[in-house]
């Protein structure tokens, strides 16, 4: 569950710690006041996105921290090697910067805002207003039908099974053109492949060519320098090189060496040497012939070099690329020419590939259509005790349309329906529920997916819009059997609910130093008897309003102890 929140320079809350307890937590205020501001701050600490102005005015950045505790062993622990401290407090902390950055961490540990979004989910669920626009959407309802019937193991086996005969189909589909567009295509590719093989290109060839045009380009220098260290080490006729310079002196040292022992070491490092110099001078023999040029050589090359470089714009810039291309082009070319046969084999395989999609989809859509009889039924229950006893609620199966009746979801379009009032035909969610139902019915259908899940605390932002009176109670009873077994925060402008947590916080916004700020305060039972009149009759705040807050703090605490 979240213990303890710490809000720093978020928008109007310059600093606030929020102690939040098991059960039912409850934050009231003045529209205004900053208690969204509180749940985009929580927002923020489990990975949401965020925006640079929440940072406050004059802030060099905005901080939120929060310390979870009574963390089950979530699986993002295992994927990520984190986890709670060892007396199993969970610290998260968020800066948010002016550039747009973010700073995360886990236990001090710097982590990546995806990260933290996927841990974020994993520790609690935020329920807004819009969830109520989901509601109406039916793409939602099959995504809920498949939460609370668990069936993950079974879509994703059915996925693998549609991609496999999606590929299959794109394949077939590529493969089947008009004769024209075929022989087009054969054309296309029997005059690339020719002019590939023409040249006769050889792996590696651009690049020796390049370096042989340096060579031919530079011989005379080459050349140069090489009869330069010829004559250096082998002389010429009038004049001994240092091949025979170093012999001279092996000879004159010989003599001594016969004596000395001294001498006769130097005398070996002799015959080392003049064995070494005759063997360079040698190789370089051998390089002055490789540097003898043709007259035509240079022609030759370049002329080659040309035809590599006009092929090169059109294939691929290096002769290792073009090659490549012409292996693809025989390819293509036998993939065209055989493609009668491949696509009779290739839809052998996809009627294969249907048959198994299919047989996936069905087992699918059965356990769904079971999970919706058992959805439809705790439905049921959740609204009759929200005092919705005359709704009737259903999941309506339809096949999907298209060629294949099958699409990545599977063969199923789900809609949720509902009848209001007794007598009425059960219509799309959208055409009947008033604001007020839309929340008990989104309070019934979360309470319901919460029950299977390991998130420990669910949050309410101003889910009771519409919600009056006697169902205002029921709400409130509601959440406050969902607090038994989960953490919930609540932001709500009804009394009934205020009075029922167990947890009540006043969220104030106020002037200081010519700057608005605003602070969380844990009410006792005194303070939260005058919220509960002020939100009951306004900010004329009599005894017969008091009064009536200390009865519904009664009535609540009753209805706690006996639930």
């Amino acid at each position: 569950m979240l213990s303890l929140l710490h809000i720093e320079n978020i928008a109007v809350i310059e600093a606030a710690d929020i102690q939040f307890d098991p059960g039912f937590n409850v934050l009231t205020g003045e529209t205004g006041a900053g208690k969204s501001i509180v749940i985009d701050a929580i927002g923020a600490i489990i990975g949401e996105r965020t925006s640079r102005d929440l940072i406050r005015t004059g802030a060099k950045s905005a901080v939120v921290n929060a310390v979870f505790t009574g963390l089950p062993a979530l699986t993002w622990f295992q994927e990520n090697g984190m986890g709670p401290d060892s007396d199993g407090n969970l610290l998260l902390q968020r800066e948010i910067q002016p550039d747009g950055k973010n700073v995360c961490r886990l236990g001090g540990r710097l982590i990546t805002v995806t990260q933290l979004r996927a841990l974020g989910q994993q520790l609690l669920n935020i329920h807004g207003q819009h969830d109520g626009q989901q509601l109406l959407d039916p793409e939602q309802h099959l995504g809920y039908l498949d939460r609370f019937g668990e069936t993950g193991e079974l879509l994703a086996a059915y996925q693998s099974a549609f991609r496999a005969v999606a590929e299959l189909r794109r394949e077939i589909s590529a493969l089947e053109m008009d004769e024209a567009e075929k022989s087009r295509r054969i054309d296309s590719l029997n005059y690339q492949i020719k002019e590939l093989e023409r040249a006769n290109l050889k792996a590696g060839e651009d690049e020796e060519l390049d370096a042989r045009k340096t060579v031919l380009r530079n011989a005379g220098k080459l050349i140069e320098a090489v009869e330069g260290a010829n004559f250096a080490l082998n002389g010429d006729e009038d004049s001994a090189g240092a091949v025979a310079l170093i012999e001279d002196a092996e000879s004159a040292i010989y003599g001594a060496a016969r004596v000395s022992d001294e001498a006769r070491v130097i005398a070996g490092q002799l015959a080392e040497l003049r064995a070494s110099a005759a063997d360079l001078a040698e190789q370089i023999r051998d390089l002055r012939g490789a540097f003898d040029v043709t007259p035509d050589e240079l022609d030759q090359l370049e002329a080659r070099l040309d035809v590599i470089y006009r092929l090169k714009k059109k294939y691929g810039d290096t002769v290792a690329d073009m090659l490549a291309y012409l292996d693809k082009c025989r390819g293509e070319l036998d993939e065209i020419q055989c493609s009668t046969d491949t696509i009779e084999r290739l839809n052998k395989k996809l009627l294969a590939s249907l048959k198994e999609a299919k047989k996936k989809a069905e087992a699918l859509s059965k356990a769904r259509k079971k999970a919706a009889e058992g959805l439809q039924e705790r439905i049921q229950t959740e609204l009759s005790q929200l005092d919705m006893p005359k709704v009737r609620f259903q999941v309506d199966f339809a096949p999907k349309g298209g060629e294949l009746g099958l699409d990545e979801t599977g063969m199923d379009q789900v809609q949720f329906l509902m009848s209001a009032n007794v007598g009425e035909d059960l219509k799309p969610i959208h055409k009947i529920a008033s604001g007020g139902e839309l929340a008990r019915i989104m309070l019934a259908l979360k309470n319901v997916l919460a029950e299977n899940d390991d998130v420990t605390t669910l949050i309410f932002d101003e889910v009771d819009t519409g919600v009056s009176g006697r169902a205002a109670q029921k709400v409130a009873e509601k959440m406050g059997d969902i607090a038994r077994r989960k953490q919930v925060l609540c932001v709500t402008h009804l009394p009934q609910i205020a009075a029922m947590a167990d947890t009540h916080f006043s969220v104030e916004k106020g002037e200081r130093k010519g700057r608005t700020f605003t602070q969380v305060e844990r009410l006792v039972r005194e303070r939260r008897m005058e919220e509960l009149a002020r939100l009951t009759s306004g900010a004329q705040v009599t005894p017969a309003s008091l009064a009536s807050a200390g009865e519904l703090l009664d009535e609540a605490e009753r209805y706690r102890k006996k639930s």
